[in-house]
């Protein structure tokens, strides 16, 4: 149409300047004849063309249309499957978040009880250790006050051997014949038959009894921190004698005061240190059933003990 149009404009103006002759308008005519045949086929084929673009448009159109459908179609399925999964997750959640609070506050509770008890136990035991301490503190102290203990002991030992080995050397002339020395517990005892000391029924001490208890009493005042204790001792025979004696108990204690009395002349011997027992006839160390067993229970014993103030002093310390 554009071409036809054009084509007139033209020929209107040649016609209209000029005479044409008709030859040449027969060219004209011939000429606009095969623009007009061409500008049919032209038509028809752009007419060809723009009905298949139509189509092809409306085609592909038509498939986007049908995929779009498709791919709604597809994401509201997918929206659908996660809203229901968001919900399940929610739910889920909800649940878990509940009982999380509640699991929560019940370990907050038992661990805060467990903190307690573990700040009460760290207090017991440091407690504990502070007494544990002062324990090893009191047992190093003991231990060192027995081991000071076991010395003087082994000391006071060592002493009583010496005295005994001393009493046993200055009476030597008169062991065996009613005198013996002996240690035991700790103690030196000097034990002398009646028979070297008195005569029967009597409780003065003859010159050869006199003579023993001198020479025991010069030893004993070369230990002046020695304990001397004499004890009288009678059989079980009641006494029958005269004078102011009233039984054996009484003959005993005479008999022990009497040995003491020559022990007192020897001014070395602190006379704080001795002591007087009568014991009668109930300390028998033999049968009195026999003479023999009656001669070895009238007796003078000497026990001599070391003084033990030191010892006892340790043992309350201890």
């Amino acid at each position: 149409m554009i071409v036809k149009n054009i084509f007139f404009g033209m020929l209107i103006a040649v016609l209209s300047t000029s005479c044409v002759s008709s030859k040449i308008y027969e060219d004209l005519q011939k000429r606009y004849d095969t623009l007009d045949a061409e500008n049919k086929d032209l038509m028809s084929r752009l007419d060809a063309l723009d009905g298949n673009a139509v189509n092809y448009s409306q085609e592909k159109l038509q498939r986007e249309i049908e995929q779009a459908k498709a791919e709604n179609s597809r994401l509201a399925m997918d929206l659908d499957a996660a809203e229901n999964n968001y919900k399940r997750l929610k739910s889920s959640y909800d649940a878990l978040e509940a009982n999380s609070s509640s699991a929560l506050s019940e370990n907050l509770e038992r661990n805060r009880k467990l903190l307690i008890e573990l700040e009460e136990k760290e207090r017991a035991l440091a407690l504990e250790n502070k007494r544990l301490q002062q324990l090893q503190k009191d047992l190093a102290a003991r231990s060192k006050r027995v081991e000071e203990l076991e010395g003087i002991i082994a000391a006071k030992d060592a002493q009583m051997r010496n005295l005994k080995n001393a009493i046993s050397a200055a009476l030597t002339n008169f062991e065996g014949n009613g005198l013996t020395v002996e240690q035991r517990d700790g103690k030196v005892y000097v034990s002398m038959e009646n028979k070297l000391l008195f005569d029967s029924g009597s409780w003065a001490v003859n010159s050869r009894g006199r003579e023993a208890v001198v020479a025991l009493g010069e030893v004993l005042a070369d230990n002046p921190e020695i304990a001397v204790l004499i004890e009288g001792h009678t059989d079980n025979v009641p006494y029958g004698g005269n004078g102011n004696i009233k039984d054996n108990w009484d003959l005993s204690t005479k008999r022990a005061t009497a040995i003491v009395s020559i022990l007192t002349e020897n001014a070395g011997i602190p006379k704080d240190n001795l002591t007087a027992a009568g014991r009668g006839e109930y300390a028998p160390i033999a049968p009195n059933t026999t003479s023999e067993g009656k001669a070895k229970n009238r007796r003078i014993e000497v026990v001599l003990t070391p003084k033990l103030d030191e010892i006892n002093r340790l043992l309350n310390e201890i």
